[in-house]
């Protein structure tokens, strides 16, 4: 979440004269993440997301992540669901941009989480794989190799400003991922992008997945491996064995994974360090000065990518 474009008061009571969610309280840009405008709206009722979708957001995409949201509330996931105006549309347009407005959950995303709460992340994760299997609409990932490799084509030139050889590293590691690339393993719906602060706690349980606009029809196992990456490592950049055997422990007890999944994990893990490498790699050379966001570390998934390099067998994880 973040906010790129700004939205006058004028528009903005417009847009909730079309709803039936009570009178407009407050309004708040909302700084974490990367790819969208989000504001925190509260009326007299209840709470809400409003998002306005940014450019990198295919406009032809919203029905398909509006509909998986409102599809995976209906069938056991705790998300956010679209709030339909009184003629039953989710999409409006705001300030120009393609927008909705989506239920708040309440809940806190955690800083540092614990073995426990990446058990908790596991299961629920299983669960929404297990719910999106009956979901109708397909979407291909734009974010897999040949997405990755648009990227490092976009940025190659400025890669080594931050580590000098980083760009044929990154090189060599594209044409390795393009040639192994497993894609004979069980695929569906997958999030795609379930870091920490997309993920809300209470009481020690998941209370809601949140920011479904990365999700498309993929390798399940792949998605397991983006929350490995983004959950099992520390502030120092070590790999805990011990929330990673903690989260296929919660994964497995709901989906069981098949034996080629597993053996494939050291790939796919690479696979989703190289692919958060090369959007945080663009990300930092081309947000804008003026633009309410912060900008994310393209060198933790660098190191993060020279980790997973190492490892031969799924053993490394703690299995």
């Amino acid at each position: 979440m973040a906010v790129y474009t700004e939205v006058a008061a004028e528009e903005l009571d417009a847009l909730l004269e079309r709803y039936e969610i009570g009178e407009l309280r407050s309004c708040k840009g909302i700084a974490e993440g990367v790819e969208n405008s989000n504001f925190f709206l509260s009326t007299e009722r209840a709470q809400f997301i409003l998002t306005l979708y940014e450019k990198r957001v295919c406009p032809d995409d919203l029905p398909y992540f509006l509909g998986l949201m409102e599809h995976l509330a209906k069938n056991g996931v705790n998300c956010p669901t679209p709030v339909h105006d009184r003629e039953g549309r989710v999409l409006q347009t705001v300030a120009g941009r393609p927008a909705a407005i989506v239920t708040f959950l309440a809940g806190y995303s955690l800083g540092k989480p614990l073995p426990a709460y990446c058990r908790e992340l596991g299961a629920a994760l299983a669960i929404l794989h297990e719910a999106g299997l009956t979901f109708p609409l397909k979407r291909k990932n734009a974010l897999s190799i040949a997405g990755w490799e648009k990227l490092f084509a976009a940025i190659s030139g400025s890669a080594d400003r931050l580590a000098p050889g980083m760009a044929q590293e990154i090189g060599a590691e594209l044409e390795a991922l393009r040639k192994d690339w497993p894609g004979y393993l069980p695929q569906g719906v997958i999030h795609a992008d379930l870091f920490p602060d997309n993920v809300f706690f209470l009481e020690g349980r998941v209370s809601g997945l949140i920011d479904f606009y990365f999700a498309c029809n993929d390798l399940l196992a792949y998605d397991l491996a983006i929350c490995l990456n983004a959950w099992c490592f520390e502030a120092d950049h070590s790999f805990n064995v011990t929330k990673a055997r903690a989260l296929f422990s919660g994964y497995s007890a709901v989906r069981r994974l098949e034996a080629e999944e597993l053996a494939a994990l050291p790939l796919l893990a690479r696979g989703s360090a190289m692919r958060f490498l090369l959007t945080r790699l663009y990300d930092w050379f081309n947000t804008p000065q003026s633009a309410f966001v912060k900008r994310k570390d393209p060198m933790e998934y660098w190191r993060k990518l020279k980790f997973h390099q190492s490892v031969r067998t799924p053993s490394a994880y703690g299995f």
